[in-house]
Parts: C-alpha cells; structure tokens; sequence
C-alpha cells in the first residue's frame, strides 16, 4: 500500500480544505520556522489512530481543530484525510475489494472523534490494524521526527523488538492477537456465568420442588376449609335472617317516631314564620345607625391623619430653617476668601511682570558673550581634532604593520608544524597495509559454511512444518472426542441435577424406587401422572399405603397387556398397576368400552383412556412421564459414556506422539537455525573484515594524496609569508617618529579645557536667566487661571446666597402659618366624639 494523497480541514493551521498529492519517488516539503510542516506529520499520525494530546503538542484532543485569528473565527470541526493505493490488496480482508482507499477521521468539539474507510463508519481498532499490516501506524518507528534516531540507538530491547517486528511487516498479528485474548477472556467469563446460571436453575428447581410439596398439602388443607367456611356460611345465615325479622319490627316503631316528631316540627315553623316578619324593620333602623357611626369614625380617622401630617410638616419646616442658616453662613465666608484670594493673586500678577521686564534686559548681554566663547571653543576643537587624526593615523600605521609582521611570524612556525605532522602522516600510511588476499579466502570459507547451514535449516524447518500439519490433523478428531464426551457428560450432570432427591427431603417421592423398560416410559407417565409424586413412607400425609389384591378384582379386556409385566415397583403400587393395560394406539376404540371401574388403558405413545370416559392425548404428555424418560436417558448416556472416553484416550494418546514430534523437529529447527545464524556471523565478521581492509586501502590512497597535495600548499604558503613578513618590516622601519606630534597635542588639549570652562560658565549663567523667565511665564500664566478660577467661586457663592435668603424667608412665612393647626384640630375632634357617642348611643 502507497500514500497517494493527505486532505486537511480545519486542522490546526490549516483552516481551509488543503490537498497534498505524493507522487511517486520522494515528496518534501520546504518553508520556514511556523510554516506548518510539523502539522503535516501531526496530520498523518493522528488520522492513523494517534489518542495521545500531548503528542499532537495540545493541551487536549480538541486543540488540534482551528481555534481562530483576529481575522477568522473559531470552527467546530476539524477533519483529516488520506487517500493508499491498494492495487496490491495488502490490505484486511474486510477492505481488500477496493483498488483505493480512503482513511478520514473527523472530530468535533467536546463529541470524540469518528473513523471512515471508504465512506463506512468504523473502529479505532480497525484502523490501528490497517496500518499496522501496512508496518506503519501513528506510533510508528517509519515516521521519524527530530531525535527519534538517539531514541532507536538508545532503546530497550523490547523497543528495538518492535521496530524489527514492524520492518517485517508482523506488527498487525500483534493488534489480532491482543484483539483474540480479549475474545477468549470474554468467553471465559460467559463460561463461568454459565456455569453460574446452571447452579441457580439448580438452586430453583429445588425449591419449586418443595413448593410442589407443599402445593400438594395445600390442596388438602384448601379443600377442608372450604368444608368449614361452607358450614360457618350457613350458620351466619341462619343469623341474619333473625336478625333481618327483628330490624322490621325496629323499623315500624321508628316509623311512628318520625310522623310524631314531623307534628312537632311543623309547629315550630309557624312560629318562626311569625318571628321573622318583626325581623326587618329592626335590621333597617340598626344598618341606618351603624352607617351614620361608620362615616363619624372615618372622619375621625382623617382627621387625625391631617394632624399628624400637620405636626410633621411643622418639624420639617424647623429642620430647614436651621439647614438654611448654617448653608447661609458657609457660602458668605466661601465669598469673603474668594475676595481676599482675588486681591493676593492681583499683587502678586503685578510683581512677576516687573521681574520678567529685568530678566529680558540681563539676558540680551549674556546671550553675546556665549555666542563669542562658542566660536573661540569651536576654532580651538577643530585645531585639535586635526592633530588627533593626524597622530592616530601614524599610531594605527604603526600598529598594524607590527601586528602583520606577528602574524605573519606565527603563521610561518605553524606551517612548519603542519609540514612535520603531514611528513610524519605519510610516513604511517606507507607502513599501515592490509592484507587483502588473505581476508578474501577466510570470506568464501566462511560464505560456503552459510550456504551448508541454511540447507540443513531449511530441511529441518520442512520437517518441523510436515511435523506440526500431523499434529493438526490430530487434534481434529481428538477435539471432536472431547466436545462429545463434554456434551455427554453435561448431558449426564444436567439429568443427575434435575433427577437428584434433596438430602433434606424427608418423603422421596415412588417415582425414584420404579423402573421401568425403555419404551414404556411415556406409558407409565401417563398412567400415574403426578401420582408418581406421592411417597411410600407411611409418616407422610399423603402416601401410597398399598392394596392387597382382591380376587374379585375385574380383569382386564381382551388384547390388553398389563403395565406391570415391563415396570418394576413396590408392592404398594401393585394393584394399580395390575389394573392399567398397555394396548396399540388403533385398538382403543373397541377396548375401551369394555373398562371396568378403576381400570385404564395406555399407548406406547402417551395416550390414556380411563373406564369413566377421561381420555388424554399423547401430546400432553405429564411431567412424571418426562422424568422417566430423563432417567432412560441417563442410563444411556452412562453406556454411551464408556465408549466416548475410551475413544477419547485413544486420539489423546495420537496427540501427544504428535506433540512429542513437533517438539522434536522444533528443537531439531532450533539446533539447524542457531547453526545457521552462527555461520552467518562469521561471514558477516568475515565480510565486515574484508569490506574494512578494502575502505582502510582506499583510505590509506586518498590520504597519501591529500596529504601531498597539502604539504605542496603549505610549502607555497610558507613562502608567500615569509615574503609578507619582510615587506611589513621595511614599511615599518620607514614611518616618521610621533613625538612632536603628540607635544603639540598636549598644548591644544591645555587650552582647550580653559575655553571650555568659560564657555561652560557663560552657556550656564544665559541658561539660569532662561529658566527663570519660563518659571516666571508658567506663574503668570497659573495665576490668570487661579483669578478665573476664584472669581466664578465669588460670583456663584454671592447667587447662592440670594438663594436662601429667599427659601429662609419662605419657610418662616409657611411655619407661622401652621402655627396654630393643632388648636384647631383638637376642637374638631372633640366634636367628632361628641358625635360618634351619640351615634353609639342610638344603635344601642
């Protein structure tokens, strides 16, 4: 399988539906550092199956989808896709139908991811193995990233087994094998709750037993109770019905009760008639007073309501005269500190301005001084830095000829090493010489010692598979011997589970001390029925207690067989069985009319005809009839066992010489392989010998040259120094001295310090007259907004306190108006008393 194509969208950078094609041969992809390239490789790993985030470099799963720019929003999905060729069907079997396949894996926010091939919905699993067949996989050692070469190198052995194994393209049978024990553990684990399940059945067969026991008692019990309920009905019925004579004569006399108590009553309402007519009037006179007491108490209720108000309003009224003559002050004294402010800003304006007029005066001759100390500093700076080139020129001169000549020294004295070491080199190489013949011979010994070793290992690997093909065509038939012996013998402990009497079990039914010969079981069945059940043992309730045989028992009719003849039982079901005839299904119609009573007639089928015309069909057969028939069955099974198990000895015993044999050939392999691969190593050595004596020649000749060549280029450089050398002392010794340079330097630099320091005090004294101009500037400049500032202040506090003058004077005006409310909201309220006592009076 090739990869032909990768698709991404929405897959971290790649935002928008991006196609890869790798065409045949090598395919790179070339771009700078965040271009994207390690998001191909995380690309093709995480649709291979990868689930770990921190290998995609995520925090999780979901930070692989694009997460928006400041550009483009957030999307919610992110899908990867890869197209393989499978032209050469390697692929699974379920996917080998498809020249092409594509692999896609889809995942959306905080809802997993979804694996495809070809459109179908598959598993994870699914696409581990696919590529694991293919010996890559998100895990892959083919997907190589920075450092994976040092982990390979520095891997545990198990680690280096892998990659083997993933080179020989086996790592898929790893994935099945895993996926294969899984199977088997879960069919263990079915197995065991089997086995559960069959000890529950078990369990609950038992106890449906005991309920059958005590279903039978009950029957028993029930019908004696019915007797006695019965009876007691009767007698609650005798009674009622005494009691229903006395209840009408009870009722005739309530009867007589009622009529007399009906006068009595009729009475009654006349005279209340009477008393409701005087009703009315009275009920009129008492709504007119209570509404007259009603509207005196709400208007009581007002009024006092209008009083409270007033006496509120009062205290408020005073609250606000003493707020507006605190306010009142406080905004006079803000006016007189704007004034006194005002008049301190104006005489301090006044003063600046007369400073600033002597600051302009003093700095117009300062300003001459420094422009003449600046041009005298200047025209001294440029004198000296004439003579400092002029000296650092011969300096650097100087320096680098005496530094050419140094070099060009210790260049020389290195060369001449070199030339030494290359001499000596040479020397080495004529002496180091392998021999090759020699190594040549012990390399085709060696190769013919392999060719012998792997026919003897493939001639034991013939014998090991002919081996293991015998062993397989034993265990055939030895695992059908035991799935048949294991059917058998569950069959068998199924039987004995289901036929097995309870050690608690105090009355075993008969049906456990009857045996019957095969064929006749569904005859008895049908015969007994659940009588079968019923014990022998005479402390049971209900029992068989046996019948002697009466001489004058009816015999049975002509062509009937009698049941007992094929049925061994105890002597208490003799005479019951002495009276139950086995005839052919098609004689019933004309034997069974001659039935004496308690006789009855059975088929060999299940069918039952009784002599009081009960008849039942072979298709219904009874449960004591499928228990015979279990217990014939396991008595063939025991025989049937006998011969299965010795069957089985005789294919075990196959299988273990088959065994024995495998075992054998696979040491035999094992021996003829170790053989092999020891004479593989020695070729191996014996080529990586020869192949290292053949690159030592080859390295011993390119070094012999080499070295020629460079001893020939160092002689050459050797020379051209030594020539260099000698130009750089000559140039050298030709350079004029520096000391007259460097006095007059000395002299310039002198007083060039003493023009710097005037100019320095001349710039600094126009500099303080400067500042204090611009302080003074800013000053005046504060103090016209301060004047502006403090003015509106002056301005605002003198409105305001026209404001409350105005709301004081209000406000007194309003509270000598309610002065005398409450006076005159007490007389009202005595009135108001005055007349709700009246009114009281009245509806009294």
């Amino acid at each position: 399988m090739k990869l032909t194509r990768l698709r991404l969208i929405g897959f971290k950078s790649f935002v928008e539906p991006t196609d890869f094609l790798i065409e045949p041969g090598l395919t790179g992809v070339v771009g700078p550092n965040g271009c994207g390239k390690s998001n191909l490789v995380e690309a093709l790993r995480w649709v291979m199956g990868e689930t770990s985030h921190k290998s995609m470099r995520a925090a999780e799963m979901d930070d692989v989808i694009f997460s928006g720019t400041n550009n483009r929003p957030a999307r919610n999905t992110a899908e990867v896709a890869i197209q393989i060729d499978n032209h050469t069907r390697a692929a699974p079997a379920q996917f080998n139908e498809h020249d092409t396949l594509d692999v896609s894996r889809r995942i959306e926010r905080e809802k997993g991811s979804l694996y495809r091939i070809n459109g179908n919905e598959v598993r994870a699993r699914d696409v581990h193995v696919l590529f694991a067949d293919a010996s890559t996989g998100s895990r892959s050692p083919a997907l190589v990233h920075q450092g994976r070469i040092g982990e390979i190198i520095q891997a545990k052995p198990e680690q280096r087994r892998r990659v083997l194994e993933e080179a020989a393209g086996i790592s898929g049978l790893h994935a099945r094998r895993h996926e294969a024990e899984l199977r088997l553990r879960a069919a263990e684990a079915n197995l065991l709750r089997v086995e559960d399940v069959v000890k529950q059945l078990a369990t609950q067969m038992d106890a449906l037993k005991r309920q059958a026991r005590q279903a039978v008692r009950y029957k028993a019990v029930a019908a004696e109770i019915r007797k006695v309920e019965a009876t007691l009905f009767y007698l609650r019925w005798v009674n009622a019905t005494t009691e229903v004579t006395e209840a009408e004569h009870a009722k005739d006399l309530s009867i007589r009760a009622v009529a007399d108590a009906t006068i009595a009553q009729t009475a009654a309402g006349k005279r209340r008639d009477t008393a409701a007519e005087a009703v009315p009037p009275l009920r009129e006179a008492e709504a007119r007073a209570g509404a007259a007491l009603q509207r005196l108490i709400n208007a009581r209720d007002a009024l006092d309501q209008e009083e409270t108000r007033a006496k509120e309003r009062i205290a408020e009224l005073e609250r606000r005269m003493v707020q507006l003559g605190e306010d009142l002050q406080r905004e006079r004294a803000l006016a007189a500190d704007a004034e006194a402010t005002l008049e301190r800003l104006a005489s301090e304006d006044q003063t600046l301005k007369q400073e600033a007029q002597g600051i302009v005066q003093l700095r117009t001759g300062v300003d001459e001084r420094v422009a003449g100390a600046e041009e005298v500093l200047t025209a001294a700076e440029k004198t000296f830095g004439e003579l400092t080139g002029a000296l650092a020129d011969l300096t650097a001169r100087r320096n680098q000829l005496t530094g050419a000549a140094r070099e060009q020294a210790e260049r020389i004295a290195r060369i001449e090493s070199e030339i030494a070491n290359i001499e000596a080199g040479l020397a080495a190489a004529a002496e180091s010489r392998p021999d090759l013949a020699a190594l040549a011979a012990t390399l085709e010994n060696a190769q013919a010692a392999v060719a012998q070793a792997e026919q003897a290992a493939v001639a034991a690997e013939a014998a090991h598979v002919a081996a293991r093909k015998d062993l397989d065509l034993t265990r055939g038939p030895l695992a059908d011997a035991e799935r048949a012996t294991q059917r058998l013998e569950t069959e068998a402990k199924t039987l004995m589970k289901l036929l097995a009497v309870e050690n608690k079990n105090l009355w075993p039914p008969v049906m456990d001390h009857v045996q019957v010969a095969k064929g006749y079981e569904k005859a008895l069945g049908a015969a007994l029925g659940d009588d079968l059940d019923a014990p022998i043992d005479p402390s049971s309730p209900i029992r068989w207690a046996g019948a002697n045989a009466d001489p004058s028992d009816p015999a049975l009719p002509a062509g009937a067989e009698p049941l007992s003849r094929h049925v061994t039982a105890p002597p208490e079901l003799a005479r019951r069985l002495a009276q139950i005839g086995v005839i052919a299904r098609a004689d019933s119609a004309k034997l069974v009319s001659q039935l004496k009573p308690g006789q009855r007639l059975v088929s060999l089928e299940g069918d039952l005809w009784r002599w009081d015309g009960f008849a039942t069909d072979a298709h219904a057969p009874t449960g004591a009839a499928r228990r015979l028939a279990e217990r014939s069955r396991l008595a063939d099974i025991d025989g049937e066992l006998v011969s299965a198990r010795a069957e089985l000895d005789t294919r075990r015993s196959s299988v273990e010489q088959a065994v024995a044999d495998v075992a054998a050939a696979g040491t035999a392999e094992s021996g003829a392989r170790d053989h092999w691969r020891a004479a593989q190593r020695d070729a191996d050595n014996a080529r990586e010998l020869h192949a290292a004596a053949e690159r030592e020649v080859a390295r011993n000749a390119a070094r012999v040259s080499a070295l020629t060549e460079a001893r020939t280029r160092l002689v050459a450089g050797r020379d051209e120094s030594q020539a260099a050398k000698l130009d750089a002392e000559n140039a050298l010794a030709s350079l004029a001295p520096s000391a007259e340079l460097e006095d007059k330097l000395t002299a310039v630099r002198s007083d060039i310090e003493g023009k710097r320091a005037h100019a320095a005090e001349v710039r600094a004294e126009a500099q303080a007259l400067a500042r204090e101009a611009e302080l003074a500037d800013r000053r005046l400049n504060a103090i016209s907004g301060d004047r502006a500032q403090w003015s509106e202040r002056r301005d605002g506090a003198r409105a305001q306190i026209v404001t409350l003058e105005t709301r004081s004077r209000e406000t007194s005006d309003e509270r000598a108006a309610l002065a005398g409310a409450p006076a005159a909201f007490a007389e009202k309220r005595r009135a108001l008393i005055t007349e709700i006592e009246a009114a009281e009076e009245t509806r009294r």
